[in-house]
């Protein structure tokens, strides 16, 4: 599906005051728990930041490598182990490497008085300890977002066309931000979108990882754009999406962008299309959306995709359940993940009896890593 840029008018554009920031929150080496940074991500959630989770366990390269995809406006890093002498100087390393020194990172953790000053020398930009107010927090962390510049739009899309990940990271956070990009479009691209739906929980993540990294093994270049809620009240977001696609070496040719609903209806998020036809302008073989934990009437991402994918799990509805209207329409094939599970074999003979066999019905467990040959071989011979 050949996805053009919307034209943006000052109806549509967006109040670039109002853009909540984003925040990357990162578990660094073996810490072996996450309860007091995840406590601090809905606290900055509350406060109306949007925040990537990585996850336990994460490796300095892959922190920094999705802080780039992500163009976030700070990193933080939660230390625990007494490490912070070693993992800051390799996170401040590969930020230089990688081009990304505008991005302020700060440390909170347990960390001696006395390191303090050697940190802020090396270049950390904040240090907070336990018992650090968490309103002081929010605060230094948005004040150090508030030091963004941007770059010029022309310089953004020259690096682009030069096959720039920067660039393109950058130049979707400027669409995303409402800036005009005059009468520049990306190249049309030979992407196929990719929709991935169905109902919270039933594993979308988990399976779009799965499905990606196959892809990646059959030398495909793939992108996924994946949306999370946005906070009714406050409008922040925790984008967790993220930390179950992260397994293994960074990969350039393997780009993950999370994005927050931002109230907008359908399951998508806004300008979703935009973010996908730049992707697709990128040169990726595959773009694949993975919607809002999806409810029967969001079927936003028909109009996006050139195949639809549901996601289901086992015992997740009957026969009646199967023959709604909505989001059962519109998807060109159903799979049934957590097949593990008891109940799968009855689900699959459910649905089959409500769709017949003119849309296939796929059996796999994410957790396992089975049956997604079949869905490879299908997707490839789009």
């Amino acid at each position: 599906m050949v996805v053009l840029m919307a034209d943006i008018g000052e109806a549509e554009q967006t109040d670039v005051t109002k853009v909540p920031m984003r925040l990357l929150l990162a578990k660094i080496g073996l810490d072996g728990h996450d309860r007091g940074v995840k406590v601090l991500a809905r606290s900055f959630r509350d406060a109306g930041i949007e925040v990537i989770y990585t996850g336990l366990w994460q490796t300095c390269e892959a922190t920094m490598h999705a802080a780039l995809q992500e163009d976030v406006d700070v990193v933080g890093v939660s230390l625990l182990s007494a490490a912070h002498m070693t993992v800051m100087p390799e996170l401040l390393r590969l930020r230089k490497e990688l081009g990304i020194e505008h991005i302020p990172i700060v440390l909170g953790g347990i960390v001696p008085v006395g390191d303090h000053a050697k940190l802020f020398e090396m270049g950390v930009a904040a240090v907070f300890n336990p018992g650090s107010v968490v309103d002081d927090i929010i605060e230094s962390v948005n004040k150090l977002a508030g030091q963004r510049t941007e770059e010029p739009i022309a310089d953004l899309i020259a690096r682009y066309e030069k096959q720039d990940n920067r660039a393109l990271a950058r130049l979707i956070s400027t669409v995303q931000r409402g800036h005009d990009l005059g009468d520049w479009k990306p190249p049309a691209g030979s992407a196929k979108v990719i929709g991935v739906t169905g109902a919270p929980g039933v594993g979308k993540s988990s399976f779009i990882s799965r499905l990606g990294h196959q892809l990646r093994d059959r030398g495909k270049k793939v992108a996924v754009v994946a949306i999370d809620p946005s906070s009714p009240l406050t409008g922040g977001a925790l984008l967790g999406d993220r930390l179950r696609m992260m397994t293994g070496s960074p990969d350039h040719d393997f780009f993950i962008r999370s994005l927050a609903s931002g109230g907008v209806q359908g399951g998508l998020g806004p300008r979703a299309a935009d973010v996908v036809s730049i992707l697709a302008g990128f040169g990726f073989d595959y773009v694949i959306v993975e919607t809002v934990g999806a409810g029967q009437s969001d079927v936003a991402i028909h109009e996006l995709s050139d195949q639809v994918m549901l996601l289901l799990m086992p015992e997740s509805g009957d026969a009646i359940q199967f023959s709604k209207a909505g989001i059962m329409e519109i998807a060109n094939s159903f799979v049934i993940n957590k097949a593990d599970l008891p109940g799968a074999d009855a689900t699959e003979a459910q649905l089959l009896g409500v769709i017949g066999k003119d849309r296939p019905i796929w059996k796999v467990s994410s957790v396992r890593d089975q049956g997604f040959g079949d869905v490879v071989d299908a997707i490839v011979a789009l």
